[in-house]
């Protein structure tokens, strides 16, 4: 009888290992890819920025010498704060004009599905097309269309946009505000019509107008919604490249640095410089950026929600 149970239960654990070994074969190819393409070039950066490296001589360990050198170098500090800038303008402009498009878009109003297509449009087209449109309505030459209309209308001089490091960094923003709203707004439609009509219903029988029943229903309603995208924007604000490499980059860099990113400083410290080990540097300190201005979000989302 115990030979029997014996062989039951080696016929029952090689089945399971039958079964597990299924299970991870249907996961694998995603782990596989995940461990080489992101956990590995991870794990090499974290060592790399401790090391000084060229990426042909051989790696000399330094210790913390990298981190002391980007700290002292201007041009990092320069992009650091360009970073928090564009991250403080950027977030609540683009998070106001989406919230007031998907208000906007949520009536009932003739060619609604148009308008919200049109919205969303510059979101998903192409990146260098719509980065040689703007540069073309906000050339800074007196013939661009933006400058003609700050001439001919308010009477105001002509700008010279991203071709000058004043307004470098105010062309950058209206740029990702203008491309990025049509997403999120995309996600506080959502958002609007899963607010019950019953509660706005109920207020109007209370006699509240338009205004208090957004301040008192959509928008802790949106309370969930609102920390998703604040928590997306200040990330892609943080990790923003392509869009100051379009609009103020090229071969020379950026514009008198004044636009100069941390992703940017990375990438000409990687792959123009060849200083890869203070470019993983600068990279973990842009990581450990992120995760404390995301871990303090958290943090003030939870003590609201407990308040």
């Amino acid at each position: 009888m115990a030979a029997e149970l014996t062989a039951m239960e080696r016929n029952m654990k090689r089945r399971q290992r039958k079964r597990d070994l299924v299970a991870y074969s249907f996961i694998a190819p995603n782990f596989i890819g995940f461990a080489v393409f992101t956990l590995g070039p991870i794990v090499l950066a974290l060592l790399m920025s401790f090391a000084e490296w060229d990426g042909s001589n051989q790696m000399k360990f330094v210790g913390l010498q990298n981190f002391i050198n980007i700290f002292g170098d201007d041009r990092f500090m320069a992009s650091l704060k360009n970073t928090v800038v564009y991250s403080i303008f950027t977030v609540p402009v683009t998070l106001v004009m989406a919230l007031g498009l998907a208000i906007l878009l949520n009536q009932p109003i003739k060619g609604r599905d148009l308008f919200r297509t049109v919205a969303f449009f510059p979101y998903v087209a192409s990146l260098v097309a719509v980065a040689a449109v703007w540069n073309m309505l906000f050339t800074p030459a007196k013939g661009g269309i933006v400058n003609q209309i700050l001439m001919n209308v308010f009477h105001a001089a002509p700008l010279k946009w991203a071709a000058s490091s004043s307004t470098v960094m105010l062309t950058i923003i209206m740029f990702s505000v203008w491309k990025n709203m049509g997403y999120y707004m995309v996600i506080y439609l959502a958002g609007l019509q899963g607010i019950s009509e019953d509660l706005y219903e109920a207020a109007s029988l209370d006699g509240a107008n338009s205004w208090q029943k957004f301040i008192h229903i959509t928008v802790p309603q949106l309370k969930p919604t609102t920390f998703f995208v604040t928590i997306m924007l200040t990330i892609n604000c943080f990790k923003v490249y392509d869009i100051v490499y379009m609009l103020a980059g090229g071969s020379n860099g950026v514009v008198n640095k004044s636009a100069m990113v941390l992703v940017y400083y990375i990438y000409e410290e990687a792959f123009r410089n060849w200083k890869l080990g203070q470019a993983s540097a600068s990279a973990l300190v842009l990581f450990a950026i992120v995760l404390v201005v995301t871990l303090i979000q958290f943090r003030g989302e939870k003590n609201y929600a407990n308040d």
